[in-house]
Formats: C-alpha cells, sequence, structure tokens
C-alpha cells in the first residue's frame, strides 16, 4: 500500500491563543521540521505495520535550534499539541532547556502509571477514527483529549510570567534584545535566565527562529527573496539565505518546493 503524506491542524479553543493541534499520516520518508521556538506533546501510533507498542506512544518534541528529520513508517499517525513559545513548561512541568533539541519520552517527566493511562485512552480514541478536528466517530478526537489534559495541568500549575508573552511580542517585531530587556523590566542576564526556561534557549536564539519564520511566511506568499530579507530584517538577500541553510539545513527554495 502506498501512503500519502497528510498533514493538518487547527486552532485550541480550550488552550486559546497557547496551543494548536496538529495530525500528520506519514508518507513515503521522513519529515523536515523546522525550528520555531514551539514544544510539542505528541501521541504516535507507531509502525502500522510491526507495531512495539499497542496503544502507540506519547513522547515530546522540545524546541529545536535547527531542524530536526522527523521519522514515520509509512501510514504511522501522529497527533500533537503544540504550544506556542513560552507555554509548554507550563503543562510539561519543566524548564524548556531541558527538552532542547531532543525527544523526549512523556513518562520520563509524568508518572509512568498516568502516561500508561492517558495512552490507552489515546489508543482507544484513535481506533474510533478521532484523530481529526471534529474528533471522528467517538465521543472526543485524541486532539480532544491531549486538549483537556493539557488544560487540567495549567489550571493546577503557577501563573505565567508575565514576561514571556511581551518578549514573543518584542521580538517577533524586529526589537533588539536590549529593547525588549528594557521593555519587560529585566537586565539582559536576567532576560537570557528567563529565556532558557520559557523558550528553551536565549533571546538572540529565539529572535533567529521567529525572524526565520517570518521570512518563510513572506516567501510563501509569493514575496521575492530580496523583498524578504529587507521587510524581515535581515541585512540582505545573501543573510537571508546563510540564516535559512543554518537553522534548516536546506536553501530557501527547496522548502517552498
Amino acid at each position: 500500500m502506498v501512503y500519502q503524506e497528510l498533514y493538518q491542524e487547527w486552532g485550541s479553543r480550550p488552550l486559546g491563543g497557547r496551543a494548536v493541534v496538529w495530525s500528520r499520516t506519514s508518507g513515503a520518508g521522513p519529515q523536515r521540521v523546522l525550528p520555531d521556538g514551539c514544544t510539542d506533546l505528541i501521541w504516535s501510533s507507531g509502525d502500522p505495520a510491526a507495531p512495539a507498542a499497542p496503544d502507540g506512544e506519547l513522547f515530546v518534541a522540545g524546541p529545536d535550534t535547527r531542524a530536526h528529520l522527523a521519522p514515520g513508517s509509512p501510514g504511522a499517525r501522529w497527533v500533537g499539541l503544540r504550544f506556542v513559545p513560552g507555554a509548554g513548561p507550563d503543562v510539561l512541568g519543566v524548564p524548556a532547556c531541558e527538552l532542547r533539541d531532543q525527544r523526549v519520552p512523556l513518562a520520563a517527566l509524568w508518572p509512568d502509571a498516568e502516561v500508561r493511562r492517558l495512552t490507552e485512552r489515546l489508543a482507544e480514541e484513535a481506533a474510533r477514527g478521532g484523530t481529526g478536528p471534529h474528533g471522528g466517530t467517538g465521543p472526543h478526537g485524541v486532539g480532544r483529549l491531549l486538549e483537556a489534559v493539557a488544560l487540567d495541568r495549567l489550571r493546577r500549575a503557577e501563573p505565567p510570567d508575565p514576561a514571556v508573552g511581551a518578549v514573543v511580542a518584542g521580538l517577533s517585531g524586529g526589537r533588539s534584545v536590549a529593547e525588549v530587556a528594557a521593555a519587560v523590566g529585566l537586565g539582559e542576564r536576567q532576560l537570557h535566565r528567563r529565556s532558557l526556561a520559557a523558550f528553551g534557549y536565549g533571546p538572540k536564539t529565539l529572535a533567529r527562529v521567529l525572524r526565520l519564520n517570518r521570512a518563510l511566511d513572506a516567501a510563501r506568499a509569493g514575496t521575492a527573496f530580496a523583498e524578504v530579507a529587507a521587510v524581515t530584517g535581515y541585512a540582505d538577500q545573501a543573510h537571508l539565505a546563510r540564516e535559512v541553510r543554518a537553522l534548516t539545513g536546506v536553501p530557501l527554495g527547496r522548502l517552498l518546493t
């Protein structure tokens, strides 16, 4: 059987602007996952031809500093919550820097029995076809169940750091690290420490990652590469090309095909 790569994502109403839900069915090869400053909580069905874990597995994808090639056996299903930059630690209970550039089993972060029960429930939902945005034929889809678990943990977590959203907004708007630090009332060293815990890396790296994603959005919209560089804060098109290759491993044009 030939499987086609399928991907979709939708907003999370319960989690507001803190996450999106996504699903993927693997095609014939690995998928290049680009750095975006986010942390993901993911359920995977595993290899449908030779399932090692009949209920699938739960794991966390930490914030990446470079592109990651996500493996996937043809026909394998994945459903995840992608937390916006800074939101993942409130749900997962660990600083984002402990997850940077890693794929970690959820049982390494949460009690094993809790993870095992959740994995079983997710597998039951998936078996009923509940991996899509409307929950398939089950009362709740895999995505909805992940949302509910995340929302429960957020309700029990400490209040979020008010500086996190302001840091993301400032860096997304092209402001310098010094300007952002001043705007949130922190010294640059304090901002660096808080950024490691919230985002997984310091504000300069976060700024590079966010700028990359602004550039990709502009290029996908059909903007000429020279103009992409100008409007997203690169010195010139050559600078854009170097940064894209450094963070993704491939030229910009290849990411658009």
